[in-house]
């Protein structure tokens, strides 16, 4: 029983007496997590959720007041230019074109009329001139025989009276044609004008059938067979037949953060993904950004909105799609990633291995040398951007060294590195903490248990 007691103890010293040795030469290490300097390809991508929105789409309103009688077509159909949606009962306006008509052929009849009358004067003062000239012959021959007394005086006067009244009877004849033209020109305003009105009764029956205006699909169809419906007036608004929506050009309208808006422009190429078409990817790209910065809260325009409380804003970002399908249908909801920047085979780091530090020198065994305090009076130096790398020479333990790196674009978890850093590098990515607080010439440890290997950025 002893010599198992002895065993116990001796096995619990040499235990401690390892457990000692391990703690002492880790004491003064710092544990973290190291990656790799990486060359690829490198993208910035910006995200917006939104809806998808034909770019051409119309409310059709009721353009006369009755009642529907047919509703043509259903929602979800495809419809051709010129193809009747729906017609409303349309007896009166069918009336009054019927009436007009009546109206304008017997305003025809009444021209007809009035030229042959107009034909019967112009013969009339033929007849007249003709009367004329042969009273004015015998008042002459009368007036001749008269001075030579060889006829009496009341024969001559016969004879002047024929002549006046055959005058008289030419100027009745020039005045009844002159009347007879001005009723035919009346006769024909009348038709004019009984002609234009039926243009405006055929306009009012027109309107009675609704056309699509484009080919397109209908997407909302909020009445029934059997419902009345109004015209708009002034600020009161009509009824809505139906919506059309042209899908031959599908966009995708997206609400991007006030912070990302400044790095997007027109033709930069985008990747559409729609909740109701999971694993599917619909390339597009921008062909609209919005100048009116939008209140998240409420969906209106800063410059609509009366309250001055400060709060998140957006912007409205359109994305056409290159390449249209038949599965989506407007008001799907959308995600949109907008790649803002891309750059090929250039060196990367990790985001997170980022950060601020003064600089440390160091001696020829690689000792940091303490930085003298500040004259009186002067700044003590800033802060720098960069990363620790880890160096580790031959027969030494590895320690870190914060070396000052200039960066370019940024992917989605590494950014681009322009200079101070060279491909295959080792450097600190973390754990943040821990990397905030070292130093420069700090002795390392690597964490193999969870290492940060540096992955592409999509």
């Amino acid at each position: 029983m002893k010599k198992v007691l002895l065993i116990i103890l001796a096995l619990l010293v040499v235990a401690g007496l390892v457990t000692f040795m391990v703690v002492k030469a880790q004491s003064g290490y710092t544990t973290v997590l190291t990656g790799k300097v990486v060359r690829q390809d490198l993208a910035t991508v910006v995200s917006g959720t939104g809806q998808i929105k034909p770019k051409t789409y119309v409310n059709v309103g009721a353009t006369s007041f009755g009642r529907i009688t047919h509703l043509d077509v259903k929602e979800g159909d495809h419809v051709k230019r010129g193809q009747i949606l729906a017609r409303v009962e349309n007896v009166q306006p069918t009336a009054n074109v019927d009436a007009q008509q009546a109206m304008i052929s017997s305003s025809k009849t009444d021209v007809a009329s009035f030229l042959a009358a107009e034909k019967t004067a112009e013969a009339n003062v033929e007849h007249a001139k003709a009367d004329l000239e042969q009273k004015q012959l015998d008042w002459t021959r009368a007036k001749s025989l008269y001075e030579q007394q060889l006829i009496a005086k009341q024969d001559f006067d016969a004879k002047k009276a024929a002549y006046d009244l055959a005058v008289a009877t030419l100027n009745q004849s020039n005045a009844a044609v002159v009347q007879a033209r001005a009723q035919t020109e009346s006769a024909k305003s009348k038709v004019t004008n009984n002609q234009a009105t039926l243009r405006s009764n055929i306009d009012a029956l027109d309107k009675t059938v609704s056309v699509a205006p484009f080919d397109g699909i209908v997407t909302n169809l909020p009445v029934r067979e059997g419902e009345t419906v109004v015209v708009g007036i002034q600020n009161a608004e009509g009824s809505t037949l139906m919506t059309l929506a042209d899908m031959s050009v599908i966009t995708a309208e997206v609400k991007v953060d006030e912070t990302d808006i400044v790095n997007i422009q027109i033709g930069q190429p985008a990747d559409i993904t729609v909740d109701a078409l999971p694993g599917r990817t619909f390339k597009g790209h921008v062909t609209l950004v919005g100048d009116q910065a939008i209140l998240r809260s409420t969906g209106i325009a800063t410059s609509q909105s009366t309250t001055g409380t400060e709060e998140a804003k957006d912007f409205k970002v359109v994305i056409t799609l290159d390449v249209p399908d038949d599965a989506l249908r407007p008001g799907l909801s959308t995600t949109a990633k907008i790649t803002t920047a891309h750059k090929p085979s250039v060196l990367t780091i990790p985001i997170q291995a980022l950060t601020n530090h003064v600089p440390e020198t160091f001696d020829a065994k690689g000792k940091v040398i303490p930085v003298s305090a500040p004259a009186s009076g002067s700044k003590p130096p800033a802060p720098v951007q960069g990363v620790f790398v880890v160096k580790e020479q031959k027969g030494q333990k590895p320690r870190a060294v914060f070396v000052p790196v200039k960066t370019g674009i940024t992917g989605a978890t590494d950014i681009e590195v322009t200079s101070g850093a060279i491909e295959g590098q080792e450097i600190v990515t973390g754990p943040f903490k821990t990397l905030r607080g070292l130093k420069g010439g700090a002795l390392l440890k690597r964490d193999e248990a969870k290492p940060t290997p540096s992955t592409p950025a999509s």
